[in-house]
């Protein structure tokens, strides 16, 4: 069998995506802020382009203000949270410094402090050679003396005993709980303890009741704090004719061309290219601008539109809506309203949040009707507030209920994936003793 090569022509249709579509694309994803620094860096590059700064933006220009630290999760709502904005670990080795004499305390309580969580526990490096187990004990003690007490606990127990023996004393009983059946404690396991224990279940229950009181972190955030102004996108106002919306994009500088260097298109072919290339440029940054605020507006007033239950009534109203919901009523692409959609931030008579924060997934009722997951999810957190904290009821009961009594359909490792997002813990964490 002879195998012949010989050249074969085949038409294929391939998307071949240019410079000018891939910028485009990055600036539909900038925030308002993001596109404001773009500008700034084009204008850099670009000799015919001139930025005119707005003379007075004050009524225009809204930031929201937020204090953020290095501990800060991914927040639902950026509004103002108010803070002293110091730095406690400053604070400790001043007070170190103060309350010591001794030059080697001193180091080893700045050790310590520099290795304290946003939390105040001590998490010392894994090859920590500096100071023995007996001195690192020595220096938590010097801690309680200048600190919460508490501060520089290696675990939870600890800290929790640290806190009996220095503000309680006289609780021996809890101290016994928490020094030799803390794993029972942490399991519920009331019946065990008080058998082990000796003592009554309702004995139990005072005791676990007691210890609830005190500080699991005793130093909450020590780490710095700043300022970060989030400057809403989008700005959704309630007025007396109703939700009305506008883009806070006026803040940003107008775009003008440099009409010398026009001028100088005739000094040369490779001036005249070259001067041509950068007004060309121009002309995009210009267009794709104006088509980024269209597009925003599109999708801003379908979600006005679909979710005025929520401007209204917050989270509980929240409606079920999809990028591709939004994508089919404007008749644009999925990926363009993800990518319009991205790094937005929304102010809201609700508060101030991610863009996407209105979009969310439906789950399918009785009815034939949908809700949205965003709702399912306060409805499980009201429904596990008001329950029997004796009898706390399992995910398959919660299952149950939702598909009988709320007439959603759901499964029980729904919920509990629900619940696990929520921080919410099993129906075992959750039971408390009954006596």
């Amino acid at each position: 069998m002879q195998i012949i090569l010989q050249p074969k022509q085949v038409q294929e249709l391939n998307l071949v995506m240019t410079p000018a579509l891939r910028q485009a694309i990055e600036l539909l994803q900038y925030s308002t802020y993001g596109l404001y620094e773009y500008m700034k860096e084009q204008a850099l590059d670009n000799p015919l382009i001139e930025l005119k700064e707005k003379q007075d933006i004050t009524s225009e220009y809204r930031p929201t203000r937020r204090i953020r630290s290095s501990s800060d999760a991914s927040n639902l709502s950026l509004d103002w949270i108010p803070c002293d904005g110091n730095d406690m670990r400053k604070e400790l080795v001043q007070q170190a410094k103060l309350e010591f004499r001794q030059m080697q305390d001193i180091r080893l309580l700045e050790y310590l402090i520099n290795n304290l969580d946003d939390n105040g526990y001590l998490q010392l490096p894994g090859n920590c050679t500096h100071y023995d187990e007996s001195v690192i004990t020595h220096g938590v003690q010097l801690l309680q003396q200048i600190g919460p007490i508490g501060i520089g606990a290696r675990n939870l127990q600890e800290c929790l005993l640290l806190q009996l023996t220095y503000n309680y004393p006289d609780e021996k009983l809890a101290f016994t709980l928490i020094e030799s059946y803390f794993d029972l404690l942490a399991e519920r396991k009331w019946n065990v303890i008080a058998t082990r224990m000796e003592i009554t279940l309702a004995e139990v229950k005072t005791l676990h009741d007691f210890i609830k009181t005190l500080n699991p972190k005793p130093c909450a955030n020590i780490t710095d704090f700043t300022t970060e102004y989030v400057t809403p996108d989008i700005i959704i106002e309630e007025t007396d004719h109703g939700l009305s919306y506008f883009l806070n994009d006026r803040y940003l500088p107008s775009i003008q061309i440099n009409r010398e260097y026009l001028t100088m298109r005739n000094q040369s072919q490779d001036m005249s290219k070259y001067i041509n290339e950068q007004y060309n440029q121009v002309q995009w940054l210009l267009n794709s601008i104006e088509q980024r605020r269209v597009t925003i507006s599109k999708i801003t007033e379908v979600v006005l539109q679909k979710q005025q239950d929520f401007f209204k009534e917050g989270f509980l109203a929240l409606q079920p809506l999809t990028l591709k919901d939004v994508a089919d009523e404007i008749d644009m692409h999925e990926s363009t309203v993800s990518r319009a959609t991205a790094n937005k931030t929304i102010q809201t008579p609700k508060g101030t949040f991610d863009f996407r924060t209105l979009f969310t997934s439906k789950l399918e009722t009785s009815d034939g009707e949908a809700i949205s997951q965003t709702r399912v999810k306060k409805l499980l957190e009201s429904f596990i507030a008001d329950e029997n904290k004796q009898k706390p009821a399992s995910d398959q009961k919660i299952a149950n209920y939702f598909n009988t009594e709320k007439g959603i359909s759901i499964s029980r490792r729904t919920i509990s994936k629900y619940r696990e997002e929520l921080n919410i813990p099993s129906s075992r964490m959750r039971k408390e003793i009954s006596t």
